[in-house]
């Protein structure tokens, strides 16, 4: 833990993130079900790269939530950007899934996550599809609505499930690859086009794998600390880097490490940085 920061200075901050990131989500979905499509107001990033006017709505609501309270505090999000601070960030993403979330599909959600130092700090999740928050406190294990949570007991690959992520910033044939790979051993897999929402499956034993190779830290930093917390196996880059540049990420059930302990090696990722830590 941050010497940063006390034990009741962090549980503030993660009361708050997970009761912003449920209200902010609840108006959210309200908005989606009774906006017509053209008042999405949608626009293009880039191919399948898009955000709505409730992308931008949601990061501001976030920011001034957050900020009104610990006003000492940076904050980075997906859709205003932001530098980090040495007091410590709130990395942000207002609607992890904005494709999923413009078309109907259940799978988006809203992603909170605080880092100090080189240590990712809090994680807090609202997941649409389950109308349910996930939060997590670095060291002091992984909750579903204030339940403990716990990675999947599963050891044998025929019984596994993946969830696979991709964009089009990284080779299509990699993901081809790492889908051919996992069918020849009998492991069943899925995409869902929402990183946040694919490593929570992970943390609640849902899923036994998610694997993307490249993402912004606004997708992953809440998510892979929760299912970290969770007791599943996580590696992502050091902190530094995943802030300026995005990265891999992998996390799976800590029985299946000799199936999927390959994603770690092809991304060049070691032990010492499976918590984001350099």
């Amino acid at each position: 833990m941050s010497l940063q920061f006390e034990s009741s200075s962090l549980r503030a901050r993660c009361e708050a993130a997970a009761a912003i990131a449920r209200q902010v989500g609840q108006d959210t979905a309200r908005f989606r079900q009774e906006a017509l499509p053209d008042a999405l107001g949608i626009e293009n990033k880039g191919p399948q790269d898009f955000v709505t006017i409730a992308d931008r709505r949601s990061e501001e609501a976030i920011r001034n939530a957050l900020l009104a309270v610990f006003p000492e505090d940076a904050f980075m999000g997906e859709e205003g950007g932001g530098q980090s601070g040495e007091r410590g960030t709130w990395v942000v993403d207002p609607i992890d899934g904005t494709t999923n979330f413009i078309r109907g599909f259940r799978h988006w959600g809203v992603s909170i996550a605080f880092v100090a130092g080189s240590e990712i700090l809090i994680g807090a999740i609202y997941d649409a599809a389950q109308d349910k928050v996930f939060h997590a406190i670095r060291g002091e294990g992984a909750f579903k609505e204030g339940q403990p949570i716990a990675a999947a007991k599963t050891v044998d690959p025929a019984q596994a499930i993946a969830v696979l992520g991709h964009s089009r910033r990284t080779d299509f044939e990699d993901y081809i690859s790492v889908s051919r790979r996992l069918y020849e051993r009998g492991i069943d897999y899925r995409r869902m086009g929402a990183a946040a929402i694919g490593l929570i499956r992970v943390a609640e034993g849902i899923s036994d794998l998610y694997y993307e190779r490249h993402l912004s830290a606004w997708d992953m930093l809440a998510g892979a600390l929760i299912a970290k917390e969770a007791g599943a196996t996580v590696a992502v880059p050091p902190l530094d880097r995943l802030l300026h540049r995005g990265g891999p990420v992998v996390a799976f059930a800590p029985g299946l490490g000799n199936e999927f302990s390959f994603l770690i090696e092809m991304e060049g990722l070691s032990a010492a940085q499976q918590d984001g830590r350099a």
